[in-house]
C-alpha cells in the first residue's frame, strides 16, 4: 500500500532527518509502493544542495535573522524554505520501470502537473539549458522544474541509491525578496510566481489534498 505522511511543520534539521529516515525504511523493506510526503519549515531555512558550498550563502546573514543551514540528501543549488509546502516522493527505480533520471523527474513532475490542473493552474517543463550561473535554486529553470506561462513554480531534486530514489522540491506561497537578495546576493525579477498570485484564497490542506490526487492520479495509487 503506498504511504501517506500527514503533514507537519519542522525545523530544517528534522525535516531533513524524517526524509533519510523514510528513504531508509523504504530500502530496508524494499517497499514495492511509494511514500509520498508533504511539510513546511519552522524556522526559515536555507537548504544546501548535497554538494553545494557553503560560501554561495551568507551564513551570517542567516544567523543574525534567525535562518537555519542545513544540507540535503538530494543535488540541486541552495533553497530559502520560508513561505511555502515541500514535497518528497520514495520509490524504487524499479516502481518507475527503470527509467533514466531525465524521464524520472517527468514522470514525478507529471504528478504535480495534474495536482495543479485542479487548482485551475497549467504547468509545464522548464528549460533543458539552463542558465547555470544562479546559486538560488529557484532561479534555475531546468527540464526538472515546472513553470506557469514562463515563471518557475516548482523546483525539484533527487537523490538516488540502492536502487531507490527520493525526488523533493518546493511550492511556494509567498516569497522574502529581501531574504533572497541579503542570502544569496540574487535578485529574482520576474523568473518565478507564487501560489499566493495565482489563488485569491491559499488554504493549505486543500492544495495538499490537490497535489495528493496528482499523485494517486499519475501512479494509479491510493495514498493511505
Amino acid at each position: 500500500m503506498a504511504k501517506f505522511v500527514k503533514f507537519e511543520t519542522k525545523t530544517g534539521f528534522k525535516n531533513m532527518q524524517k526524509d533519510s529516515v523514510l528513504f531508509e525504511q523504504a530500502v530496508s523493506e524494499n517497499m514495492k509502493e511509494p511514500i509520498l510526503r508533504f511539510y513546511g519549515w519552522s524556522p526559515a531555512c536555507v537548504s544546501l544542495g548535497r554538494n553545494q558550498k557553503e560560501n554561495t550563502i551568507n551564513i551570517r546573514y542567516c544567523k543574525n535573522n534567525n535562518i537555519d543551514v542545513v544540507r540535503r540528501i538530494t543535488g540541486g543549488r541552495s533553497l530559502l524554505h520560508q513561505d511555502e509546502l515541500t514535497y518528497s516522493f520514495i520509490c524504487s527505480t524499479e516502481f518507475l520501470e527503470n527509467e533514466n533520471i531525465k524521464k524520472s523527474y517527468e514522470i514525478i513532475s507529471g504528478a504535480l502537473i495534474e495536482g495543479f490542473k485542479t487548482l485551475g493552474i497549467e504547468t509545464n517543463f522548464g528549460n533543458n539549458k539552463p542558465d547555470t550561473k544562479y546559486n538560488y535554486c529557484m532561479l534555475l529553470s531546468t527540464g526538472a522544474d515546472l513553470n506557469y506561462k514562463g515563471r518557475k513554480i516548482a523546483g525539484s531534486a533527487q537523490y538516488r541509491a540502492k536502487n531507490y530514489i527520493l525526488q523533493h522540491g518546493s511550492i511556494l506561497y509567498t516569497l522574502n525578496k529581501k531574504h533572497i537578495k541579503n542570502i544569496f546576493n540574487e535578485d529574482i525579477g520576474e523568473k518565478l510566481i507564487t501560489l499566493s498570485e495565482l489563488l485569491t484564497n491559499i488554504n493549505n490542506e486543500e492544495i495538499i489534498f490537490a497535489l495528493k490526487n496528482g499523485f494517486e492520479k499519475q501512479f494509479n495509487v491510493k495514498f493511505m
